[in-house]
């Protein structure tokens, strides 16, 4: 099924490009299922290359999606003409009064600020508080991740000695969760961040569960019993030279930065970056879709506040 976007998106003629269908919010209300309606939060500065990459993935789904994005009105983009943003994002004021299947929060390079240090936390906050009772099921990652844990959990992140950077393996400690149905007993996916969680902390909230981690980086993907929210910790979302781009773009500001790791086959920069998250990436986001369909009250108006 296709998934429904708003006409004026840049990334549809990529996906159509891709062979993944769009329609547009019309010729969807005339189609006789409850497609399911998810809203992200774009907190990346290239906001045009993060809807390609999601949406990319949201739309690999026998499901009809219908995808909203909004960004921090409290925030001037840098990387991102405002009028783009004012006709195909909305923002909080547009949303507050309305009710979705998902939710998803991005990654946003903001990681090493303490969070109440973010000029935009405060509408953070309001988006994290508005989902316990207007989202059946919060998907955040990295910074996004990081920020809802903290939020709901009061669970700090800590600065790491080094960026961790790279394509890393981590391994299943859920048995059978729908999240991850169809999981290798290990997966890989992208990292690129200088901050991690207290491991301990998640432990020690009964909530929470562990779905994977591994022995150097610790956990990667956490969800709560009632599937109502999940946090990554990486980026299933990035395609094959995101990481690339990052590694050259800090290297031309000067930055230190290592070549990512498990990347480049023989650390050989010359040479095409290994793909092995991608089949991984799409299924993670079609089990997400699938639990959220199975799980989500049809009038979602009825949903339970957490």
């Amino acid at each position: 099924m296709p998934i429904t976007i708003k006409d004026g998106l840049s990334a549809r003629e990529k996906l159509h490009h891709e062979g993944i269908g769009t329609i547009c919010r019309r010729r969807a209300v005339h189609q006789d299922i409850r497609p399911l309606r998810i809203l992200v939060l774009n907190l990346m500065p290239l906001k045009e290359v993060t809807e390609v990459q999601l949406l990319r993935l949201l739309g690999d789904s026998p499901l009809q999606v219908e995808v909203d994005f909004c960004y921090t009105a409290t925030h001037a983009a840098s990387h991102v003409d405002n009028t783009y943003l004012e006709e195909n994002y909305l923002v909080f004021a547009d949303i507050k009064n309305d009710y979705y299947d998902g939710f998803i929060i991005t990654g946003a390079p903001v990681e090493t600020l303490d969070f109440t240090a973010v000029d935009y936390w405060p509408e953070i906050t309001r988006y994290l508080d508005w989902a316990k009772t207007h989202v059946f099921s919060t998907l955040s990652f990295c910074w996004g991740a990081q920020s809802a844990l903290y939020h709901y959990y009061h669970i700090d992140k800590q600065r790491l000695p080094e960026k961790l950077f790279g394509i890393y393996e981590y391994e299943l400690t859920a048995e059978n969760h729908p999240l991850l149905r169809g999981f290798d007993d290990r997966y890989f996916i992208p990292q690129s961040r200088h901050t991690a969680i207290d491991d301990t902390a998640v432990y020690n909230r009964p909530e929470l569960e562990v779905l994977s981690r591994n022995s150097k980086n610790g956990i990667n993907i956490i969800g709560t019993k009632n599937y109502r929210r999940f946090f990554v910790l990486g980026h299933f979302e990035y395609d094959r030279r995101t990481l690339e781009s990052e590694y050259i773009r800090d290297k031309q500001k000067g930055l230190p930065i290592a070549i990512p790791e498990n990347y480049y086959p023989n650390d050989n920069t010359e040479e095409t970056p290994s793909f092995i998250w991608c089949s991984y990436a799409h299924l993670f986001y079609h089990n997400w879709l699938n639990l959220v369909y199975q799980e989500t009250p049809y009038i979602v108006t009825d949903m339970r506040a957490i």
